[in-house]
């Protein structure tokens, strides 16, 4: 079933490449701030350059404004007790996405994280990507970086913004509203629901404060969407709008994704492409963080390769980037990998655009990286490696299937 976009006109969209480039935007911003920052992230690491940010928010509070942070228990596990006590003292309001318990991850519900990436201030600019609040060379799995991770996020400002934060406040007043209903205060549930929508209300009907000034805008007036990925009306939009566009493809498709391990559509969607003479260009991540994340994909790999599609691994350093470009007329930037963990379970967020000069400049750099950058997955280097390897990998494509299986879940 394809997707229908609702694409809006009068937006500025600005890439920005690692942390490096995210966080100083967000710091302006939120130093600007006079009304509301509301700030959702799967990882906040307080440490190195996204202590800019802790501290930005932390100075926001102590001048009156509204700030909401949310972050994932399973991303986030901790916030140091120094960062509980500042946030408290200044004023911040912080909360952790569905807190483990003592099962952990035993119980499969529970697999449902919070992985966008999002921030808005005022109303006015926004925030949407890949980049988590983490230094480019902080890194949970592999430790200190000798290079910067790649990743990307948009600055964005224009219609899409509302909209972004009516998504957020929606989740932050249903958390509000679960806590009570937890501790059996219905009364103060229900009017934890009720206060979030006229709040919401109030500040979108309020003067809007100057918008930050674009360095660099990628595109002026582009037309964009938004897209999410939930476990209620929006369980499949990314997935479909991924369909579509490749569907639709005569060119070039080029995609940046970390943990590629696409479903049977995607995989047919892809191999289809090449058969209509696309041609497929695929940039992933190169270095072995876990065992299914690196192994469970060969499979997938292997056959994509024999059908013809293209597959450069980032060699310099961590690859984390969810983009991608169709034919220089769609490009879409944000936290959804193309694997099972993104397309089913987790809450995502992408921003889709038809603009043809953002995605222009985004498909040339991807090229860039994948030249200078890139190394080549041969077909023939796959076929030639130890039994012992295959089984591994087969061994995690089948544990992977195993485990959707039993959540209810095909792909």
């Amino acid at each position: 079933m394809g997707l229908t976009l609702r694409l809006q006109p009068g937006h500025h969209l600005r890439l920005l490449e690692g942390a490096a480039e995210l966080i100083p935007a967000m710091v302006q911003a939120i130093d600007r701030a006079r009304r509301l920052v509301h700030v959702e992230t799967y990882i906040f690491h307080f440490a190195h350059a996204a202590l800019g940010v802790a501290e930005a928010l932390e100075r926001a509070a102590r001048r009156g404004v509204e700030v909401r942070l949310v972050v994932d228990a399973v991303g986030t596990p901790r916030v140091p007790a120094e960062w509980v006590r500042r946030f408290a003292d200044a004023g911040v309001q912080w909360r952790a996405f569905r807190p483990l318990g003592r099962l952990g991850l035993l119980i499969p519900s529970r697999w449902r994280r919070l992985h966008r990436k999002l921030c808005v201030v005022d109303g006015v600019v926004g925030f949407c990507g890949g980049i988590n609040l983490i230094d480019d060379q902080d890194d949970v799995v592999l430790g200190r970086l000798a290079r910067p991770r790649l990743d990307f996020a948009l600055q964005v400002s224009g219609p899409l913004v509302a909209e972004m934060l009516e998504q957020m406040e929606q989740l932050w007043w249903r958390m509000q509203a679960v806590q009570a209903a937890a501790q059996r205060d219905l009364r103060q549930a229900w009017s934890a629901l009720r206060e979030g929508v006229t709040w919401l209300d109030e500040l979108l009907r309020a003067e809007p404060a100057a918008p930050v000034a674009l360095r660099r805008p990628e595109a002026r007036g582009a037309a964009a969407a938004l897209l999410w990925r939930d476990n209620l009306r929006h369980r499949h939009d990314i997935e479909r709008a991924y369909l579509k566009a490749i569907g639709s493809a005569r060119g070039q498709i080029v995609i940046a994704n970390a943990y590629f391990i696409p479903g049977r559509r995607l995989r047919r969607a892809l191999v289809q492409a090449v058969r209509r003479g696309v041609r497929v260009r695929l940039l992933i991540q190169g270095k072995y963080e876990r065992f299914l994340q690196y192994h469970a994909p060969r499979p997938v790999h292997q056959a994509l390769l024999a059908a013809g599609v293209e597959i450069h691994e980032y060699a310099p350093s961590a690859l984390h980037a969810k983009v991608a470009v169709v034919d220089d007329r769609w490009a879409t930037v944000g936290s959804s990998n193309l694997d099972p963990i993104s397309l089913l379970l987790a809450r995502e967020a992408n921003v889709v655009t038809t603009d043809r000069r953002f995605a222009l400049a985004l498909r040339r750099r991807l090229e860039q990286l994948m030249q200078e950058q890139g190394a080549p997955l041969e077909l023939a280097a796959l076929r030639r490696r130890s039994w012992a390897d295959k089984a591994r990998d087969w061994l995690a494509f089948a544990v992977m299937r195993t485990v959707l299986f039993l959540t209810g879940h095909r792909y």
